[in-house]
């Protein structure tokens, strides 16, 4: 194909939010895509999971996962509606069939298109290339923890402060590293 058919292809259709069944988001998502693979003329053109890179300390250990955004929730660009503002019901049933669909956001009698720049903050990170890894944060400002090594172990402090480049909270004099968990 090419690149002036290619962006095209991707300008066509809205990105609608599609409810799936909780942890059924790749299977519904991959269902979509084999259907569209075998051939269905249904104005069904591609299906997404937004999600991120998460950096997190397990038993001394960084390892990287990947987090779901929005669980329970897939997204689909698609053409829902015709010219006259009906919808397409041939496309309203190739997603309602697939199993693990629970339905549109916003109903299923008039479900509501994201925004072009709703789209545009979910896709920067994937578009950019090698998406950036985020430190997993189980604390929040003012909460109260107890050290766990050091001079101050065993210490109880508030945290004023989150350094999530260097995964390090400060107690309002220092510094601490953090293992979440």
């Amino acid at each position: 194909m090419n690149e002036s058919a290619e962006t095209e292809r991707d300008k066509r259709g809205q990105w609608f939010v599609i409810h799936t069944l909780s942890g059924h988001e790749n299977k519904v998502r991959d269902k979509i895509l084999r259907q569209l693979q075998t051939g269905d003329q249904v104005p069904v053109y591609e299906a997404f999971i937004p999600t991120e890179k998460v950096a997190e300390v397990r038993q001394g250990k960084k390892t990287t996962t990947t987090r779901k955004l929005f669980p329970g929730y897939i997204w689909v660009r698609m053409d829902l509606y015709d010219d006259l503002g009906m919808i397409n019901e041939k496309a309203w049933y190739f997603i309602r069939s697939v199993q693990g669909v629970l339905g549109f956001l916003g109903g299923d009698n008039k479900p509501t298109a994201l925004t072009e720049s709703e789209v545009e903050d979910i896709m920067r990170p994937a578009q950019a290339g090698a998406p950036e890894v985020k430190p997993k944060i189980a604390f929040e400002v003012g909460e109260v923890v107890r050290i766990k090594d050091g001079a101050f172990e065993n210490f109880e402090g508030a945290i004023q402060e989150i350094d999530n480049e260097r995964g390090k909270l400060a107690d309002g004099f220092h510094f601490r590293s953090f293992h979440p968990g």
